[in-house]
């Protein structure tokens, strides 16, 4: 057990005096959590988070526009602007705001619009009901106006996903203007058409006194919705948060500062056998097993310090830059089970780099390289959901996407030890095959050969 002290005292020694190291190991994670979770909160909010700013210009002055303007300011996504600089817009001026990219988009309603508009409301519902007689004529003319339209003029650096969600608000905006200027309209032409079509069925009977007998087909437009949207989370358990950047980044990010201690480790090991340092420490009474164990736990202190440090950032330091709280669930035990596995998966990690790499460039390199395509495709940087089916597929083998889950299962869907116990186990298994790969590779090559 002194033995054992020893090498941990020894590694955690030499990790404090390269003060270097140490600004890697534990400044890198949390300059990437804060970077990389404020710029996707940012983006999040110019997609809807937030109101959008749009320049409207109703040139027209009708029904529609009023119609269009007053539904749309009782929208949270959008915010109509009617003037810049206190000056009021026109069409060019308007463009070019956008195209500066000052505005996400422009909407401009031309001259004519509402008269066009109720016309070709008339026309669909004439068009709509059954042939008579009374409308003869108008089933022989088939020729009709082209519809009206109103401009959209988007930033041509607007991403896709919110030039899309922007027209589909207009449309839906349009369409229930549509409904409610079509059912105005039938209410007006039914009872005109009934009248016809009774006055044609009826011939020479008809009379003055049976158009009393004609319904009254004026119709109020009730615009209460029918059947409205409930979002729900799926859950078990206790209930579950909304994900959102601080919940998806500061874990996985600490997953990636933890895993990148392989560099670090597999390093040392290396400059030791390099040094010759390795050599002496084997003439001593010691084990090959004693020393790699007290380059584990050291390690994995410093993968629970990491830890510990960016749950703090996503706790207090984060909301001070306006993104949320960061909220690490209700079970302390499961996140300190993840944690101690995820640092020991790494340390194997390192130790297997550390053993098989003949120099310090190759354990760096590889080491550095291999951890950001496990990172990318564990759904670190992107989630995995995302990706084409046959990435979905390989991205269970990566440790980084065992930790994730296991993270999210307590951060997001209020996990406990035993539901995180698969993915905890995986990160185990990753430790002890690693490690005992490397002590084969050791075993084999002989301690003569160490240097």
């Amino acid at each position: 057990m002194l033995k054992l002290w020893s090498c941990v005292r020894k590694e955690l020694l030499l990790l404090c005096r390269d003060r270097v190291g140490l600004l890697v190991i534990f400044l890198m994670p949390v300059v990437l959590v804060i970077v990389v979770t404020l710029v996707q909160e940012n983006v999040l909010r110019s997609m809807g988070e937030t109101k959008t700013q749009v320049l409207f210009l109703d040139r027209d002055s009708g029904a529609v526009g009023r119609q269009m303007e007053d539904i749309i300011r009782k929208s949270d996504a959008v915010t109509l602007v009617k003037e810049i600089a206190g000056k009021q817009i026109d069409v060019e001026m308007a463009k070019l705001a956008v195209a500066k990219g000052d505005f996400q988009c422009a909407v401009v309603i031309p001259e004519g619009t509402t008269k066009a508009f109720m016309k070709k409301a008339r026309e669909a519902v004439e068009n709509s009901l059954p042939a008579s007689p009374a409308k003869g004529r108008v089933r022989k003319e088939r020729l009709r106006e082209p519809a009206p339209r109103f401009l959209i003029y988007f930033d041509p650096a607007l991403s896709e996903t919110l030039r899309l969600g922007l027209a589909s608000l207009f449309e839906k905006v349009i369409m229930g203007i549509e409904m409610k200027e079509k059912m105005r309209v039938f209410s007006e032409v039914f009872p005109v058409y009934l009248e016809a079509a009774a006055k044609n069925a009826m011939g020479p009977l008809w009379s003055e006194e049976n158009r009393k007998m004609v319904p009254d087909a004026r119709i109020e437009w009730d615009n209460a919705p029918i059947m409205v949207v409930e979002e729900k989370a799926a859950q078990y358990g206790a209930p579950v948060l909304r994900p959102n950047t601080v919940q998806q980044n500061v874990p996985a990010w600490t997953l990636f500062g933890m895993f990148f201690i392989v560099v670090p480790l597999s390093g040392s090991l290396i400059r030791e056998r390099q040094t010759g340092m390795l050599t002496r420490l084997f003439v001593m009474p010691l084990s090959y097993l004693t020393m790699i164990s007290g380059k584990i736990i050291s390690y994995v202190i410093i993968c629970v310090v990491q830890f510990a440090l960016i749950m703090a950032v996503g706790r207090f330091a984060l909301p001070i830059f306006g993104a949320p709280v960061l909220n690490v669930g209700s079970a302390p035990a499961a996140l300190i089970l993840i944690t101690v596995s995820a640092g020991l998966a790494a340390s194997g990690y390192g130790i297997l780099l550390g053993t098989v790499a003949r120099t310090y460039e190759q354990a760096s390199m590889f080491g550095a390289v291999s951890v950001v395509i496990c990172a990318a495709l564990g759904g670190i940087m992107v989630p995995v959901y995302v990706m084409p089916k046959i990435m979905q597929s390989v991205s269970v083998f990566s440790p980084l996407s065992w930790g994730l889950r296991a993270f999210q299962e307590v951060f997001v869907r209020g996990g406990t030890v035993r539901s995180v116990l698969p993915d905890t186990a995986l990160m185990l298994l990753f430790f002890v095959t690693t490690t005992l790969i490397a002590w084969f590779y050791m075993s084999q090559r002989g301690r003569t050969r160490i240097q």
